[in-house]
């Protein structure tokens, strides 16, 4: 499973504000109805992919929805199909457009949704990820400054939270943890720095990550861990996948 990147979301997501497509399909499918608690819509993306929009506004059940929905399309293992991208509205579906039509592959993906609401399989169980977190983060006491509260109290509210992946993107092992203590909701930095160092633990607007490469980033750095989130030589490169459970535990 692949993670969308930034233009790509901001298509799904101008795609599922649209009221009406300029082409596309509306999936009255009954099962596939169940799934979702708006009508799904498929839309072309290009000439070989397929988006569907589970809903436009974004919650923790639609989520959910959009994740069930791509390990069915994932263990369905349809011919033609070359990559399954979940998104916090959609999911899109990369294809063959030199073996399968754009009518074609979408009727049989609205028929493997169908058979995915009759199944009795469970999902799989997330797992609980234990990171360990010194918390000497370059932005640390700007981040207590902007938000009033003292070092010690950034360091409290942030341990305290049992964090939920929703999706992996911008770069490889990039893990998007929700469930951030509101009290410290900030925007991102209004200048990103060239280069943020792997390890580095970061929060941003209703969200708190863990840089898995060297990169750029505009996140606040509040801390620092040793554990590898991506290395490309484990069967499973990311350490997280979405629904898994995060909590940080701190190391002096």
């Amino acid at each position: 499973m692949t993670l969308c990147s930034r233009g790509q979301c901001r298509r799904i997501i101008d795609l599922a504000r649209a009221e009406r497509p300029a082409q596309g399909i509306w999936c009255d499918d009954r099962a596939v109805r169940r799934l979702s608690a708006a009508p799904l819509r498929a839309h072309p993306l290009g000439d070989s992919a397929v988006t569907i929009v589970f809903g436009a506004e974004r919650s923790a059940e639609l989520l959910r929805r959009v994740h069930s929905a791509a390990r069915a399309l994932e263990a369905a293992k349809i011919p033609h199909v070359e990559d399954v991208v979940p998104a916090y509205l959609a999911l899109t579906v990369f294809y063959d457009p030199r073996n399968a039509s754009y009518e074609e592959i979408s009727a049989t993906l609205m028929a493997a949704c169908d058979r995915a609401t009759h199944s009795s399989a469970r999902s799989p169980k997330s797992r609980e990820h234990r990171i360990p977190i010194r918390y000497d983060g370059m932005d640390l006491e700007a981040v207590a400054t902007s938000t009033g509260l003292s070092v010690e109290d950034v360091i409290a509210r942030h341990l305290a939270r049992a964090y939920t992946v929703d999706l992996l993107g911008f770069v490889p092992g990039f893990a998007y943890l929700s469930e951030l203590d509101p009290s410290l909701h900030l925007p991102r930095r209004a200048q990103p720095r060239p280069r943020i160092a792997a390890g580095s633990v970061a929060i941003a607007a209703a969200q708190t990550a863990v840089y898995p490469l060297d990169t750029p980033g505009g996140w606040h750095i509040i801390g620092s861990t040793q554990t590898v989130m991506f290395d490309p030589t484990r069967d499973a490169p990311a350490l997280l996948a979405p629904g898994d459970t995060v909590r940080f535990e701190r190391v002096p």
